[in-house]
């Protein structure tokens, strides 16, 4: 029996179908070809080059989960593969295609009208429209149901006044799809970014998600038509089903950071020479990498099995919180440690632990908090809530 693969111990590779081996191959060599030779200089300068989007529409993964419209219609694990080889990258950059393809483009889909998706999906679907997704405002994070932007009837129009906060793609985006209180309850609304009255600006002097657009949004009495309704979306049962679906490709991200994380370690300890030694020869360096194969290889089977669950039709929102408080937890503990491994190598751009370790400290964050997931899951559990 040869030997197991450093970076595939439990043979994972195995469980995959050749389809699904197909996706992951195009674009790993995407993110090797268009992400790793520049990312570092985008993070450092705070940039998400915009002419992206467009390269990522051609290479299919832009709403690839999606049904119709230019989407693939893939399965849920052929796209939660993607997610790992783009996060493998960096965490912007899967992030721009989740907000483009699970948050703006799921919600044009699922709570949309006919009529909005043959007007969106099939551009945003090719990256020549940018979304982004507005829910998050900045008193109201972990409680979105609090918020206070407005949608206010006038004749047959609509008047959106509020702010978002922490929106990725804000300021690059072409249509924001945004959540308001109304007279009839929480409602979404597809706003075209030339709207009047609509402005973003982005967040500045973030360390976290650098190669990656972060916006405050406005809305200064922005005049809408009826038809700028999400009509099947009433209540706050469609933002956060929208967000599950995002939440899902973050699991397998995760995971791609990780393997980055821990490739990188495993690299540098078999080659850094201390007391005429290897490092990776220390007893205490290989019991960090022992520890960080076990959590990347345990979060890649989580991953894969919860993927399979949703093809299925057995995924719940419980799942989700599971998969992605541990996922995003392992990945945080396997750069920090990662990180250690490369002593002062570690915190410099040379080498990607350190951008790894900032971005994931966002998503430990973002999409839920680790909190919240922990109180979702122990619902489930017990069927009493702890939110109140």
């Amino acid at each position: 029996m040869p030997a197991p693969d450093p970076l595939d111990f439990l043979a994972i590779d195995a469980l995959l179908s050749d389809d699904e081996r197909l996706v992951r191959a195009e674009v790993a060599k995407f993110v090797g070809d268009r992400v790793l030779p520049y990312v570092a200089q985008w993070f450092e300068a705070g940039v998400f080059p915009r002419e992206l989007a467009k390269e990522l529409g051609k290479l299919g993964v832009l709403g690839m989960h999606l049904r119709g419209y230019e989407c693939a219609g893939a399965s849920a694990v052929a796209y939660g593969l993607a997610c790992l080889e783009l996060e493998a990258g960096d965490s912007g950059v899967r992030s721009f295609v989740s907000v483009q393809g699970s948050l703006a483009m799921h919600a044009i889909a699922r709570w949309g009208s006919e009529a909005q998706r043959a007007l969106w999906l099939a551009r945003m679907a090719r990256g020549e429209i940018v979304g982004c997704f507005g829910l998050t405002e900045a008193d109201f994070g972990s409680n979105p149901a609090g918020m206070r932007t407005f949608a206010r009837r006038d004749g047959s129009d609509w008047i959106l006044r509020g702010t978002k906060m922490w929106i990725s793609n804000g300021s690059i985006a072409d249509v924001a799809i945004v959540w308001a209180q109304s007279d009839d309850g929480i409602r979404g609304f597809v706003v075209p970014t030339q709207t009047k009255g609509f402005s973003a600006r982005d967040v500045a002097r973030k360390l976290s998600l650098r190669a990656s657009v972060t916006s405050e949004l406005v809305l200064d009495d922005c005049r809408l038509p009826e038809e700028a309704v999400l009509p099947e979306a009433l209540g706050m049962r469609a933002p956060l089903t929208t967000l599950d679906e995002a939440r899902y490709g973050i699991i397998w991200g995760a995971m791609g950071a990780a393997r980055t994380c821990y490739a990188t370690a495993l690299e540098y300890a078999k080659t850094r020479v201390q007391f005429d030694r290897p490092i990776g020869s220390f007893q205490l360096i290989q019991e960090r990498l022992v520890e960080m194969l076990i959590e990347f290889q345990k979060g890649t089977l989580l991953a894969l099995h919860l993927g399979r669950m949703k093809d299925a039709g057995r995924l719940r929102s419980a799942h989700v919180s599971f998969g992605k408080l541990n996922n995003v937890r392992a990945a945080l503990q396997i750069a920090r440690s990662a990180r250690g491994v490369l002593g002062a190598n570690g915190v410099t751009l040379e080498y990607p632990v350190i951008r790894h370790m900032n971005n994931l400290e966002s998503l430990y964050t973002y999409e839920g908090t680790h909190e919240i997931h922990t109180l979702v899951v122990g619902q489930a559990i017990t069927g009493l809530s702890a939110f109140t």
